[in-house]
């Protein structure tokens, strides 16, 4: 333990502190290897800074991967954030050079995605650079997948000698891969990671937190990051916590708990925030879990409103009806029932964490962290 504690600290102060991410106008310029996830990125950042208030505008200077435009412009049109391109035109200087006075006027936040490329290939080496002289980015962002491993040393450093990286993603750290290559990355450019796409919904990008982040690279979790998604999901759901602790707990208080699940992201990357010593958890596992609490939600979409705030009354004949409404079997609602009841007592239980008060910070103390 003390090991790993001495090996924790020197990673933490080798990430340093996280890149600066400004709420203000700004160019951000994406680069990185084909296949890093730089589309689905450049939505995420303008779903991030739109969150945040500001005008954002997104232009695609991909014109190399087919559909890449297209994907592009699906994810802004679904957060209703306005994408630039031509999936016709072959140079990417020429859409830069289009879209940039389009959003300059009334944005405040433009975002360029890149053609993938691979850092050794000279020609696609000049075009960002050209591309960046063009834009005057404020910001060049390194993209880089979570499995990259040793090779984003090398990657990262032709990269920040052609066009001067200031910040890194991370993406796909949902996956199997703890993102270890971004140390390198780091190293070599001399510049904080900026973001950590933790899932594949365009909410699922965080700020970079070096503890957060090193925890669940050595399989410590990551407890503070957890609570924060957490609040998030609750107060998005309007969930009254106090009054749940204080007894008034109905399955329609559950089905809210279960649409908080669903917000807070899939049940691995959820998982991945605790500190389970390394322990490996079966991916078969997560998808039956996350299957029964999908049926659940089916299950309750079948109760009348007076089910669902009085469980009490659903007994045998309520419990056929309710079943051949959800097109479940009766045993598929009885343990519903039960896993009401178990959730109920867990609840009353919980009193004691201060009086009926849900503290957060009590929470984290209680693990040895605080937030």
């Amino acid at each position: 333990e003390h090991v790993l504690r001495i090996v924790y600290q020197e990673l933490v102060n080798l990430m340093g502190t996280p890149g600066a991410v400004a709420l203000e106008p700004q160019t951000i310029l994406l680069a990185g290897l084909q296949g890093s996830g730089k589309t689905t990125t450049a939505a995420k950042l303008a779903r991030f800074f739109q969150r945040k208030g500001l005008r954002v505008g997104v232009i695609c200077a991909d014109t190399f991967r087919p559909g890449a435009y297209d994907q592009l412009k699906t994810l802004c049109d679904r957060i209703g954030v306005p994408c630039f391109g031509d999936p016709d035109e072959s140079d990417a200087l020429v859409i830069v050079r289009e879209g940039l006075p389009r959003f300059r006027k009334a944005y405040e936040v433009i975002i360029i995605d890149t053609q993938g490329r691979h850092a050794l290939e000279e020609h696609l080496i000049e075009e960002i650079i050209n591309i960046n002289e063009i834009s005057r980015a404020d910001h060049r962002w390194l993209v880089i997948d979570a499995a990259l491993g040793q090779q984003a040393s090398e990657q990262a450093r032709r990269f920040h000698e052609a066009i001067g990286i200031d910040g890194v993603l991370i993406t796909k750290m949902d996956g199997t891969a703890k993102g270890g290559g971004a140390l390198s990355a780091v190293a070599e450019t001399q510049s904080g990671i900026v973001f950590i796409g933790s899932g594949e919904t365009i909410e699922d990008l965080e700020r970079f937190n070096p503890d957060g982040f090193i925890s669940r690279l050595l399989g410590m979790g990551d407890l503070k990051a957890l609570v924060e998604r957490a609040e998030e999901a609750v107060s998005a759901e309007d969930i009254d916590v106090n009054a749940m602790l204080k007894g008034k707990f109905t399955l329609r208080d559950m089905y809210k708990q279960l649409e908080a699940l669903n917000r807070m992201g899939p049940l691995k990357q959820i998982m991945s925030m605790l500190p389970l010593g390394g322990m490996q958890i079966p991916d078969d596992a997560y998808d039956i879990t996350s299957t029964k609490m999908q049926r659940y939600k089916v299950i309750m979409d079948s109760m009348t409103p007076g089910e669902l705030d009085d469980p009490a009354i659903i007994g045998g004949s309520r419990i056929q009806r309710i079943a051949r409404g959800a097109g479940v079997p009766p045993e598929d609602v009885r343990d519903l029932i039960k896993y009401y009841k178990i959730m109920q007592r867990a609840l009353k239980g919980m009193r004691g964490m201060g009086g009926g008060r849900f503290n957060m910070q009590r929470m984290m103390k209680k693990f040895g962290r605080t937030p």
